[in-house]
């Protein structure tokens, strides 16, 4: 009776557990087909870039789903009423993107809107949740962005609720990702609505005041993020090629103290060394995909310099990100006593982009280059 009765119990608990809470324990890594291609995309650039994402090393580092953004669609639903693929640049359908995407062992992401249109203007799912959800699932889709262009102002809770319940109801797993763009603070009731993630802001742009202006947005939403349901400070703009490379190494470090989604935007099957260094830098990757309780969080600002500070799991150790938003370099400080650690102890800060070790007194400090960050492990020393 004992063992049947410990059986039952896990079931239940297995049952009821919030399906967000198991899909996405951590924040979604992958890579998004809009901030590079737009609307200049089909089934090979989605293979290429599945192929590229397992050469790359980026599969490795943790990287998994291939998401298709706006303009996948055609024109018109069938004759049945269901979405279809564009004939000319998707001939195979989505259901055989899918499948090849599976067997790189990657997940295959979609797009939608929670409006009459996408914002390309293309067929949208607002009224059609239930038959679209099926649809695809029954294509294997692993994750949907949906989006909130052509709403016809019809109230955001009922249109997101009826496609996350549309979801559900398929009984297939997909990640369920909230594109409101922070419109009616969707962090408040995103989770409650099944969202998995939910996008704060508007629209990235590749431009290091686009980025630093989505970041001072995030600045107090620490405590509505978590496993299951996590801020989303829009998708990674690095490689894309209008930022310096300090500039893309403070954006990653920012997304992942932020314990943000970290999805790439650029072409995966071009890009240079640096970039792909960036993007597989697995002590930042482990920063990001870390739950110690709560997302980086904004501990001191000083004009143009910033200290951002996370919790790691194991309650020893602290992500320390210094931030140089000027356009010189200049050196930043931040006591330990501030970072919450016993001055008395001795600790070490692990430099997590030059892997280089410093023990510390009292005081983490670094140079930190223009339009930079230096981004720090700080735990207790020999």
């Amino acid at each position: 009776m004992k063992l049947r009765s410990f059986l039952v119990a896990v079931t239940f608990v297995l049952i009821t557990q919030p399906l967000s809470a198991q899909l996405a324990k951590t924040p979604p890594m992958g890579w998004n087909s809009w901030n590079k291609f737009g609307c200049k995309i089909d089934e090979k650039l989605i293979e290429q870039t599945a192929d590229a994402m397992v050469s790359s090393g980026m599969k490795a580092a943790g990287y998994q789903y291939v998401n298709i953004d706006d303009c996948w669609m055609a024109k018109e639903r069938d004759a049945a009423g269901n979405l279809q693929s564009d004939p000319v640049r998707f001939p195979q359908g989505i259901k055989a993107i899918a499948d090849y995407v599976h067997k790189k062992g990657l997940k295959l992401g979609i797009y939608s809107s929670a409006g009459t249109k996408t914002c390309e203007g293309l067929p949208a799912s607002l009224d059609h949740e239930v038959a679209d959800a099926k649809k695809f699932a029954e294509w294997g889709v692993d994750y949907l962005k949906y989006d909130n262009c052509n709403n016809e102002k019809r109230p955001f809770l009922v249109r997101y609720t009826a496609m996350s319940n549309a979801l559900k109801a398929t009984g297939h797993e997909i990640v369920f990702s909230l594109c409101e763009w922070g419109e009616n603070k969707p962090w408040e009731w995103g989770k409650g609505a099944g969202g998995m993630l939910w996008r704060t802001t508007g629209d990235i742009s590749d431009r290091w005041t686009s980025m630093i202006g989505i970041l001072d947005k995030q600045v107090g939403l620490e405590k509505y993020s978590g496993p299951g349901g996590w801020n989303d400070p829009d998708m990674l703009e690095v490689g894309n090629g209008q930022m310096s490379f300090n500039e893309y190494v403070a954006h990653f470090s920012l997304w992942a103290i932020l314990n943000a989604p970290l999805i790439a935007g650029n072409d995966l099957r071009t890009m240079s060394d640096s970039t792909n260094a960036i993007l597989t830098n697995r002590m930042v990757i482990a920063v990001d995909q870390d739950w110690g309780g709560q997302q980086g969080s904004l501990l001191h600002t000083d004009g143009n310099t910033q200290v951002w500070v996370k919790p790691m799991k194991d309650r020893t150790r602290k992500a320390v990100l210094l931030l140089n938003r000027g356009a010189t370099p200049t050196s930043i400080a931040v006591s330990l006593a501030d970072l919450g650690f016993t001055p008395s102890t001795k600790y070490q800060a692990v430099d997590l982009w030059s892997r280089q070790v410093q023990q510390l007194d009292q005081v983490l400090q670094a140079g930190v280059p223009a339009h930079g960050a230096a981004m720090f492990i700080v735990k207790m020393g020999q």
